[in-house]
C-alpha cells in the first residue's frame, strides 16, 4: 500500500522512496475485486466504446464532440463526478469534457482523454465492425474514444469498491486533440489549468504492451519563403540573375539534412513544396497551387514541415540552426523562415520513471508481465505534454491496444481494453493510497 502523499510536497526522490514499496506488492483482496468488477463489466465497455465509435466526432464536427460528451457525462455524474462541457474561445472546435470529484487524501490525478478523432464527416470510414471476437475496427476504436472507455471502465471499478472514497480526481476529454484550435493557449487552457491542479497527469492514448510512456516529442511546424530574381532561363547562375527560387529552396533543404540531422530525438520533415513563376500555400486546406514553365527561372517557393523533439531546449537549438542556414543566400534569392508553436514536449524525467515503475508492478502483480519505457522517437505527440511541465510526474499510452491509427484500418484489441482498464484502476487504487 501507497504511503498518504501530500500535493508539492513529495520529490523525485520521495516519489522513487514511496513507490518502491509498491513495485513487489501482490494484489490486496480489494484490488482483486477491482480487477475483478472491470472484467464482469466488459460487455458493458464494450457497447459503449461501440456506441461512441458510431458517433461521428471529427475534430471539425462540434456536434458530434458534443454528442459524445452527452453520452459520456452521465457515467461519469454516476460515479460522483461534476461534469462540465467546456467550450474554448477559439473558432471552428468543439467543447472539451472536465469532470471532477474532490477529496482530501492522496495525490490529485488527472486523467486525459479527447472527444475527436481524425475522420471528419466527410470520410468513408464512419462505423463500427466487428472483425472478430476480439478486435474491432472503427474510426477513433483505439485513438481514443478506446482509452476514453478505458477511464471510465476503471473508475467505475474502483467506485464500486469504495476505492474512489476520498479521492481527488479530474478528466478532461479534449474535443481537438487530433487538430488544436488556434490559438492553441486558448484550446488547451481547461487542460492546462488542471493540471496545474494537478501532481500526477495519466494520458489513455493507445498502449503496447511491455511498454509506457515517460516522454513523448514536441510537433511544432515551419514555412519557408524563398523570393528570387526571374529572368528567361537562358540568363539562369548568371551575375544579373543567379540562381532562381527553387534551387535555393534546394540548397537549404540539402543544408538542413546534412547539417541538422542526426541528433537523438529530433526530427524535422519537409512536407510540401510549391514553386515556379506563381506559388501559393493555404494552411487551412494545406493544400497549394503552383503555375510556370521550363523556360523562366522561378520567383518564389514555398516549403512546409514539422520539427519534433524532446525538450525545448533541442527546439530552440534547432530552429536556430535553421535560420543561420536559411541566412546564407544562393546569388539573386532571398529567404524567411517562420515558426508556428504547437505541442510541447514531455521529457523524461526520473518522477515519469519511478511512476512507470508503479505501473510495472502492477502489472507483473496482475500476471501480465513488467513494462519498460516507449521509445519516444517512435510516438507522436499528444494532450499529455501540454501538463508535463507543470505537474510533478506523468504517464502515458495507458489505453488499449490497437492498430491502423489515423487510417481506415484502425482497430482495437478488445481483450485489451479489460486488460488496460484492470491495470489503470489497480495503479490509480495504489497512487491514491486507497
Amino acid at each position: 500500500m501507497l504511503l498518504p502523499l501530500l500535493r508539492r510536497s513529495w520529490s523525485a526522490a520521495a516519489l522513487g522512496f514511496v513507490y518502491a514499496g509498491a513495485v513487489s506488492a501482490q494484489l490486496t483482496p480489494r484490488e482483486s475485486r477491482i480487477a475483478e468488477a472491470v472484467a464482469a463489466h466488459q460487455a458493458d465497455a464494450v457497447a459503449l466504446l461501440q456506441e461512441l465509435v458510431d458517433i461521428n466526432s471529427g475534430t471539425l464536427n462540434a456536434a458530434g464532440q458534443r454528442a459524445v460528451y452527452d453520452v459520456l457525462a452521465p457515467r461519469f455524474e454516476a460515479l460522483g463526478f461534476t461534469v462540465e462541457y467546456v467550450v474554448p474561445a477559439v473558432e471552428n472546435r468543439g467543447g472539451h469534457l472536465v469532470a471532477r470529484r474532490s477529496g482530501t487524501s492522496g495525490p490529485h490525478l488527472l486523467l486525459i482523454g479527447h472527444l475527436d478523432t481524425v475522420f471528419e464527416e466527410d470520410s468513408p470510414f464512419q462505423r463500427w465492425e466487428l472483425v472478430n471476437d476480439s478486435v474491432a475496427r472503427g474510426p477513433g476504436a483505439s485513438d481514443m474514444k478506446g482509452g476514453d472507455v478505458v477511464i471510465w471502465s476503471a473508475l467505475a471499478a474502483m467506485e464500486a469498491e469504495g476505492a474512489l472514497d476520498g479521492a481527488t480526481i479530474t478528466v478532461v476529454m479534449t474535443g481537438d486533440e487530433e487538430r488544436p484550435g488556434d490559438p492553441v493557449v486558448e484550446a488547451r487552457r481547461a487542460l492546462v489549468e488542471a493540471g496545474e491542479a494537478a501532481d500526477i497527469a495519466l494520458g489513455f492514448e493507445g498502449g503496447t504492451r511491455g511498454l509506457g510512456v515517460i516522454a513523448r516529442r514536441s510537433s511544432s511546424s515551419w514555412r519557408l519563403e524563398v523570393e528570387a530574381r526571374t529572368a528567361h532561363s537562358s540568363g539562369v547562375f548568371n551575375d544579373n540573375v543567379g540562381a532562381g527560387a527553387i534551387y535555393e529552396a534546394a540548397r537549404i533543404l540539402e543544408d538542413f539534412y546534412s547539417e541538422i540531422r542526426g541528433e537523438e530525438n529530433l526530427t524535422f520533415n519537409a512536407s510540401t513544396i510549391v514553386g515556379g513563376t506563381e506559388a501559393a500555400w493555404d494552411d487551412v486546406t494545406a493544400r497549394g497551387t503552383a503555375f510556370g514553365k521550363t523556360n523562366v527561372v522561378p520567383p518564389v517557393a514555398i516549403v512546409t514541415g514539422d520539427i519534433r523533439t524532446i525538450t525545448d531546449d533541442q527546439l530552440q537549438r534547432t530552429r536556430e540552426k535553421m535560420r543561420q542556414i536559411v541566412a546564407r543566400s544562393l546569388p539573386g534569392t532571398s529567404a524567411r523562415i517562420t515558426f508556428h508553436d504547437g505541442y510541447p514536449s514531455m521529457p523524461p524525467t526520473d518522477a515519469n520513471r519511478d511512476l512507470l515503475a508503479v505501473l510495472s508492478g502492477v502489472s507483473q502483480d496482475l500476471g501480465v508481465g513488467p513494462v519498460a519505457p516507449f521509445d519516444p522517437g517512435r510516438r507522436g505527440a499528444a494532450d499529455i505534454s501540454f501538463v508535463a511541465s507543470v505537474v510533478d510526474a506523468g504517464l502515458d499510452g495507458l489505453g488499449p491496444e490497437g492498430s491502423g491509427s489515423h487510417t481506415v484500418e484502425e482497430t482495437v484489441n478488445l481483450r485489451s481494453l479489460e486488460r488496460a482498464a484492470q491495470r489503470a484502476a489497480l495503479l490509480m487504487t495504489r497512487l491514491v493510497g486507497n
